[in-house]
């Protein structure tokens, strides 16, 4: 299974390829389980990189866990779920607490 991702051009944000559109959340994403599905979602992100709308696009391997897609490669979790550390206010935060 795999789903489409890329970065939005206005702000660089990680988005999803979704039934509405691109997505920032990884759980609105559409899930594409064939290779035909899949290159159906490649073909909206070409269109999408030609209105300018997306860079970076790929199509990545997921796993569908209870709070639904989850990549499995390292580096998309980390764009999906956010860094593997803590910085500034919310490290000094956690460690407070």
């Amino acid at each position: 299974m795999k789903i489409v991702t890329a970065n939005r051009l206005s702000d660089g944000a990680v988005v999803y390829l979704s039934a509405d559109g691109w997505q920032t959340a990884i759980a609105h994403a559409c899930v594409l389980s064939t290779p035909e599905a899949v290159e159906a979602g490649l073909a909206d992100a070409v269109r999408a990189v030609a209105n300018r709308e997306i860079v970076d696009t790929a199509a990545i391997d997921i796993t569908l866990e209870a709070a639904g897609p989850v990549p499995v490669r390292l580096r998309e979790r980390i764009r999906a779920f956010g860094p593997t550390v803590a910085f500034g206010e919310t490290a000094r935060a956690t460690l407070a607490a």
